[in-house]
């Protein structure tokens, strides 16, 4: 891999933190079971001094349940809330390097329920559902008619080959979290990737191919062709896109 986005999440200390999380979180069940068990065997039935003990032991264990809950809490929203501190503006996917985009042909912009015959492969214009589909990573391949209209509202459309490693993957789930005002960017599997060409990446009317993985010319490409359909949805309307 020439070039790469860097990854601003780390799937590996993510995953980590959550594990970590749930396992504290059964230590402090654990904590609680005990301490219920031997509450109950505090009967009449046991001398003063056993009473006593068996009180402060399950006291203790109880006070560790909490601070146990406590952290495990702590950490699950450390997990989950470092996306929400996390911006996705276009402005940083400008590297300021060339890419070589081709200008498509205008095969129109009508809408239609019906399977739609291509003239291209992996079309940028043409006739197309009247619903498209939310931003995002995908591991299966939507129906071509919706990615198009995806395409009408200024969405970036990333195809990769199925068989990409975790590491290609896992930038194409961040690059697809960008957002520019109504429209968004989707990551797809398509087996119509042209043969020598590992991406294609589509924005209306334009096409981008690469022979492997570069992060920098795909954000750029990105950077310069979101949001530059046809037709701009605002983003108080489009939440994501699947909404027209």
């Amino acid at each position: 891999m020439e070039s790469h986005v860097l990854i601003h999440q780390n799937t590996s200390s993510s995953l980590f933190l959550l594990y970590t999380a749930g396992i504290i979180f059964l230590m402090a069940l654990i904590s609680y079971w005990f301490a219920s068990k031997w509450n109950k065997e505090n009967t009449s039935k046991l001398k003063k001094e056993q009473k006593a003990a068996l009180k402060e032991k399950t006291k203790k264990t109880k006070l560790a349940g909490h601070l146990l809950l406590t952290v495990s809490i702590l950490v699950a929203i450390i997990h989950f809330g470092k996306d929400l501190t996390k911006t996705y503006n276009v402005d940083k996917l400008n590297f300021d390097v060339e890419i070589e985009v081709t200008e498509d042909p205008d095969y129109g912009s009508e809408h239609s329920d019906d399977p739609v015959q291509y003239e291209m492969k992996i079309p940028t214009s043409g006739t197309h559902s009247p619903h498209d589909l939310k931003f995002g990573f995908y591991e299966e391949k939507p129906a071509t008619e919706m990615l198009v209209h995806n395409l009408e509202h200024g969405d970036i459309i990333i195809y990769y080959r199925k068989d990409a490693d975790s590491v290609v993957t896992s930038e194409l789930e961040y690059l697809a979290k960008f957002r520019e005002a109504g429209a968004g960017v989707l990551a797809v599997p398509s087996e119509d990737i042209p043969e020598g060409q590992a991406f294609v990446v589509n924005a209306w009317r334009k096409t981008m191919e690469l022979p492997s993985y570069d992060g920098e010319k795909i954000g750029q490409f990105i950077y310069e062709n979101i949001n530059k359909g046809p037709e701009q949805i605002p983003a108080s309307i489009r939440r994501g896109g699947g909404t027209m």
